[in-house]
C-alpha cells in the first residue's frame, strides 16, 4: 500500500493533534496507552485516550479502496515509521505524559495488535530489522564455541 504525501500528512497532523492535549502542563497525566484505530472500510483514522476518548480523527483515502487482507501489516509499517520519524524529530520529548506508555495499534473491537512505539527511558521494542541475521550469529558462535 502506498500512501500520497496528502495522506501521509493527515497521519502526522492527527498525531500531532492527539498529543498535543498532553503538552504544556506542568502536571503529568498517567496515560498507559494512545490508541490508533485505523478502519479499512470507511478510511478512518482515529486516534483515542485510555479511556476511548477522541483526541483526533481523520479520512486516509488510500484506506478506503484497499480490499486485501493485509490491510493492518501495511498500516502497521506506516504508522511505525511514521511515529519513529516523528520521535527522532522530538516530538514526545515535552509531552507531560508519565512513561511509560506505548502508542497501539487497535482493530475494530479495540484489541491491541501492536505497539507501535514505546517511549520509556531504559525499554527499546524489539523488532524484525533489529533481529534479522540474529540466527546465523548465534549459530556462528555455538559452532565456534563447541569447536574449542
Amino acid at each position: 500500500m502506498k500512501l500520497s504525501a496528502q495522506s501521509q500528512t493527515l497521519i502526522e497532523s492527527a498525531i500531532k493533534e492527539a498529543i498535543s492535549q498532553f503538552e504544556g502542563n506542568d502536571e503529568q497525566t498517567i496515560v498507559t496507552d494512545i490508541h490508533i484505530l485505523p478502519k479499512q472500510d470507511s478510511g478512518e483514522l482515529c486516534i483515542f485516550n485510555d479511556d476511548d476518548e477522541e483526541l483526533a480523527k481523520v479520512i486516509i483515502e488510500e484506506w478506503v479502496d484497499y480490499n486485501n487482507e493485509d490491510f493492518y501489516q501495511n498500516t502497521e509499517r506506516i504508522l511505525h515509521a511514521t511515529l519513529n520519524k516523528m520521535k527522532e524529530g522530538g516530538l514526545f520529548e515535552h509531552l507531560t505524559l508519565l512513561k511509560p506508555y506505548s502508542i497501539v495499534l487497535v482493530d475494530e473491537e479495540k484489541e491491541s495488535i501492536t505497539d507501535l512505539l514505546l517511549m520509556d527511558d531504559e525499554t527499546m521494542l524489539v523488532n524484525d530489522e533489529l533481529l534479522k541475521g540474529l540466527d546465523e550469529e548465534l549459530d556462528d558462535f555455538l559452532k565456534k564455541l563447541l569447536e574449542n
